[in-house]
């Protein structure tokens, strides 16, 4: 499932759930190094793990960053799971 990021270069994210653990990350749009390197580290980390490591993390200027964006859909998912 796609996700939407606000106030960053990447765009979305899409990612799968499975027995609780992150699989298949995958940044659409921004900085194509970094955000596949970020995918690759959080292959198979458990879901609020990667959520309390990201979670705050800037980017240069901006409040927020990729890794941010990311934290705040998985806590969203944390908290309503559907």
């Amino acid at each position: 499932m796609k996700h939407k990021l606000a106030g960053v270069c990447s765009k979305e994210v899409s990612f799968r759930v499975v027995a609780g653990k992150l699989r298949g990350v995958k940044f659409f749009k921004g900085c194509p190094g970094n955000l596949e390197a970020l995918a690759r580290l959080l292959e198979g980390m458990p879901v609020a793990e990667a959520a309390a490591k990201l979670r705050g993390i800037a980017c240069g200027a901006k409040s927020t960053s990729c890794s941010d964006q990311l934290a705040k859909v998985l806590l969203k998912l944390i908290k309503d799971p559907k």
